[in-house]
């Protein structure tokens, strides 16, 4: 098991920039594929952005695709997402998921979650 801790989060105005960490530790962290996910009120949890476990690939869901960008320092056991041109409608609980196998997109396949974060964009 993973213990996955998200940081970064905040309230920022439309087309300001945020970045969100996810400390990990417990079972050779560096092993796995990690992932955002966000939700937002009233709405179902959804995929952010994923990378593989020696950070070579990297997956975005199409509407932050440009605008945010995942990256992860194996030595700090740290995964971070970079928020720029962010908008109203990223507003949202942003989640740190790792997951053994299985698609870097689907929520099902990661097996440990962090408490999440708060982002919140005002117009």
């Amino acid at each position: 098991q993973v213990q996955l801790v998200e940081s970064g989060g905040g309230l920022v105005q439309a087309g300001g920039s945020l970045r969100l960490s996810c400390a990990a530790s417990g079972r050779t962290a560096s092993w796995y594929g990690m992932g955002w996910f966000r939700q937002a009120p009233g709405k179902e949890r959804e995929f952010v952005s994923a990378i593989s476990w020696n950070g070579g690939r990297t997956y975005y869901a199409d509407s932050v695709k440009g605008r945010f960008t995942i990256s992860r320092d194996n030595a700090k056991n740290t995964v971070y997402l970079e928020m720029n041109s962010l908008k109203p409608e990223d507003t949202a609980v942003y989640y740190c998921a790792a997951r053994v196998a299985g698609s870097p997109e689907s929520h099902t396949d990661y097996n440990d979650w962090g408490q999440g974060t708060q982002v919140t964009v005002s117009s």
